[in-house]
């Protein structure tokens, strides 16, 4: 009995053994499964935000090629103005030319009048009275010196009469050319005015409509730099439940104690350079750019601790470049607010920061809060 009694029992623990085993044994498939599937939505993360940094970048390229083609369109278009205002100062002088011209033309038509009146009778009488007049004159004579005197003087008034003549159809041949001289060049003015304003008019349109295209593209990206943004944070949230975290967190509490244990150097012994406020207030804005002033200089403080260790690098630039310390750096965000200027606020608090205002003491980590992580929070972030 006590046999069948000590086999059931054998055979009771066994069996809890077993399905210690197997419950113990489903934990670890869950969890390993679980990091599985952590990892595996990491790496698809980490390639939509690689497509979106490749997208940006197309995009940037395509802004910048459309920003030098806007430059280019602004250049065409103010020679096309200063052609038009030449040629409607042209047209302006030629019009007063034009209006001397016919002030002139006016008086040579009256001229021309008088002229072709005064013709008329002298043909006139020329070809009506001549033959005789002239005879009874040259016959009236009571000499023959006197004849010859009369005779010259009746072929110089011939002479005359023909040279008026000639005079009289020159100067008509004359004002009909500068009036068509004159039309020709207003015509060619006129011309020229309209194919300078169509050419304005083409320019305008095509940078308004380049302008256009340029704020789209700074549109998409703004947005596509959003997007990057938002895989950012998936990235450090997915981060957050893997198990090296943990592992990665006692390196940096270690190393923040160590530094804590070094000797820091004197802000007067750091030599800044001309980009590195630039540099301080992008990263400051990427990373703390919805948090409180007092977040922005605390992550700018991080950064100024870190210049002073000497278990990181001693520049600014050294700091913010070193490798898998800033996210934004690494995926392009930074190099995009770096390019267009931090906001004045994150500017302030990097000029603050590299004067030497910390209010997260030496701290040289920061980042969102987890449980377990203490440390001094300000905001969104524990700074250790």
């Amino acid at each position: 009995m006590k046999k069948r009694i000590k086999a059931v029992a054998f055979m009771f623990a066994a069996a809890i053994a077993l399905s210690s085993m197997f419950v113990m044994s489903a934990q670890a498939t869950s969890t390993s499964d679980k990091l599985q599937q952590i990892q595996q939505q990491k790496k698809a993360t980490e390639q939509k935000k690689n497509n979106a940094e490749d997208n940006l970048s197309d995009l940037k390229e395509e802004k910048t090629g459309l920003q030098s083609y806007l430059n280019n369109l602004n250049e065409d278009l103010t020679a096309a103005t200063n052609e038009l205002e030449r040629i409607e100062k042209l047209i302006a002088e030629k019009n007063q030319a034009i209006e001397e011209t016919r002030k002139s033309l006016q008086e040579a038509k009256k001229k021309e009048a008088e002229e072709a009146v005064n013709m008329k009778l002298r043909i006139q009488f020329m070809y009506e009275k001549s033959s005789t007049a002239y005879l009874d004159m040259l016959f009236s004579t009571d000499n023959f010196a006197e004849f010859l005197t009369m005779n010259k003087y009746i072929e110089k008034v011939t002479e005359y009469d023909r040279e008026s003549l000639k005079a009289y159809t020159e100067l008509k041949e004359q004002i009909q050319k500068q009036e068509e001289e004159l039309k020709e060049d207003q015509a060619s003015l006129e011309v020229l005015l309209e194919q300078a304003t169509a050419k304005k008019e083409s320019v305008e349109s095509l940078v308004a409509e380049t302008h256009e295209n340029v704020q789209d593209y700074m549109s998409q990206i703004s947005a596509e730099e959003k997007r990057l943004y938002d895989y950012e944070q998936q990235l450090l949230a997915q981060e957050n439940d893997e198990a090296v975290l943990k592992k990665k967190l006692e390196e940096e509490k270690a190393l923040s104690a160590l530094v804590s244990q070094t000797t820091m150097r004197d802000l007067s012994n750091i030599n800044f350079t001309a980009g590195d406020l630039d540099m301080m207030a992008a990263i400051i804005e990427c990373e703390a750019g919805g948090e409180s002033y007092t977040g922005k200089v605390a992550v700018g403080a991080v950064v100024m601790n870190r210049v002073k260790s000497p278990l990181f690098p001693d520049t600014v630039a050294g700091v913010i470049y070193q490798k898998k310390q800033f996210s934004p750096v690494g995926s392009g965000r930074f190099a995009i607010v770096l390019a267009r200027g931090a906001n004045q606020s994150c500017y302030q608090a990097a000029q603050e920061a590299m004067a030497g205002a910390s209010p997260v003491g030496n701290c040289v980590f920061f980042r969102t809060p987890i449980p377990g992580l203490t440390g001094i929070q300000i905001g969104g972030h524990i700074f250790y």
